[in-house]
């Protein structure tokens, strides 16, 4: 981050909304309307990441003249980090929400984040319970920090028995009802990420490494190193349509997420210091993104092709 940005004067009460666009779809025009009909004070700044689609100049002609929306053109798809770090570096507001261009959020969603935030001296991040357009509560809503040994036991199914032996605990937290609690968590979807811009600054910003996943779960881990602390809000409600960029560039997409996991890896957690161990991880993340190959290229076939995969 750019400490002259860092230093600049913000405007009290102001949330500015991030979203990061790549090929994302006419589902951004739904996000950005709902952001803007918000009960609070906002901007919205799009960064776009060299979309190839019309997407933006459809965006722009809906809103055509509408002040609180900024537009960045990027020539090259700078990956999402670095997207929102220029986004944040244009922001106003002494708040920011970095939201996914498949998401839509509820005119007040912006207020009640606010009021969470608020009411905890150290706050770092809120997340929200973020949703499939099923009504479904995604597995990455709320979620425990990825070490080696939690993905073991969520890869081998012993974490099916985690109420019984905490121990064998994986990387997702049970789904449960709908509590309206907010409370402390690990880490949060990074569809949905709500942050005092004094937190986002102190830890300065998204690790721009990361060029697509996992940049989230690092941010929360440097937060909580930071001392601030990570809230899951059960009480708001993201609704994620699940869609966009990510369904045409399947393997793209594939390939930076195992990229992004091996990097968070090498970074945090200590089994990485283990020559032999750290030699197994690389080849077993790999191995996956391999195996996983067929699958990716019969999935974009049926697409194409305007069939399903089940």
């Amino acid at each position: 981050m750019n400490e002259r940005v860092a230093a600049r004067r913000l405007m009290p009460g102001l949330d500015s909304v991030v979203i990061v666009t790549a090929d994302s779809g006419p589902i951004v025009i739904d996000c950005v309307a709902r952001v803007l009909a918000s009960e609070s004070e906002v901007e919205v700044i799009v960064v776009d990441n060299a979309s190839s689609d019309d997407t933006m100049e459809a965006l722009r002609g809906r809103h055509a003249g509408e002040p609180r929306l900024r537009i960045l053109r990027n020539a090259t798809n700078l990956g999402f980090g670095r997207a929102c770090n220029r986004g944040a570096g244009v922001a106003a507001g002494d708040a920011l929400l970095f939201l996914n261009p498949d998401c839509l959020v509820e005119a007040d969603t912006l207020v009640r984040l606010r009021g969470i935030a608020a009411g905890e001296a150290c706050t770092g991040l809120v997340g929200v319970r973020v949703e499939d357009a099923d009504g479904r509560v995604e597995r990455a809503a709320r979620r425990r920090e990825p070490t080696l040994r939690r993905a073991l036991m969520t890869l081998s199914g012993l974490a099916r028995f985690e109420g019984r032996c905490p121990a064998l605990a994986g990387i997702a937290v049970r789904a449960a009802p709908a509590s309206g609690m907010t409370g402390p968590v690990e880490a949060v979807s990074g569809a949905c990420l709500y942050l005092p811009r004094a937190a986002f600054d102190a830890v300065r910003g998204f690790d721009e490494d990361y060029f697509l996943h996992c940049e989230d779960l690092d941010l929360c881990r440097r937060l909580r190193d930071s001392g601030r602390s990570i809230l899951y809000a059960d009480g708001i409600r993201v609704r994620h349509e699940q869609g966009s960029s990510s369904h045409h560039r399947a393997s793209f997409v594939a390939r930076h997420k195992h990229r992004g996991m091996w990097r968070y890896f090498v970074r945090f957690d200590p089994a990485a210091r283990n020559p032999l161990l750290r030699a197994l991880v690389w080849i077993g993340i790999w191995s996956h993104y391999l195996a996983q190959a067929p699958l990716r290229a019969l999935r974009g076939k049926r697409r194409r092709s305007g069939g399903r995969v089940t």
